[in-house]
């Protein structure tokens, strides 16, 4: 790699957003209709080692870790309803989250956003 490509790989690297503008309490904005509204919590804590805890539409977050690279900040996890595994990815988008989240089992893959509920701090 030459040093040019060295230097631009860590320009990008440090300017991607710092985990504490996602940790913390979303609401995710799951409506499929723009006038039938459902919003459901997220929660994330983004921990130093690259792991991610947390919960998203009442199911405990299994297998989450984030990445800072890019420009960008981005989470990626699995949760379950008890009968198959739902896959969501989400990266933070100035003051929302763009994410989808894929159910094989349930053949669909869903985009979604999601904002800072009324009143909540950044970091959490």
């Amino acid at each position: 790699m030459s040093g040019s490509a060295v230097l631009l790989a860590l320009v990008l690297q440090l300017s991607s957003p710092l985990p504490e503008a996602l940790r913390g309490a979303w609401s995710v904005d799951l409506s499929a209709r723009a006038d039938e509204p459902y919003i459901k919590s997220m929660t994330l804590d983004l921990q130093s080692d690259g792991r991610l805890a947390g919960d998203f539409y009442d199911s405990e977050i299994e297998g989450g870790r984030w990445t800072a690279s890019r420009g960008r900040l981005c989470v990626s996890f699995r949760t379950t309803d008890g009968v198959g595994p739902y896959h969501t990815t989400a990266c933070l988008d100035g003051d929302r989250v763009e994410g989808q989240t894929w159910a094989e089992h349930r053949s669909f893959l869903f985009l979604w956003t999601a904002e800072r509920p009324a009143g909540a701090d950044a970091a959490r």
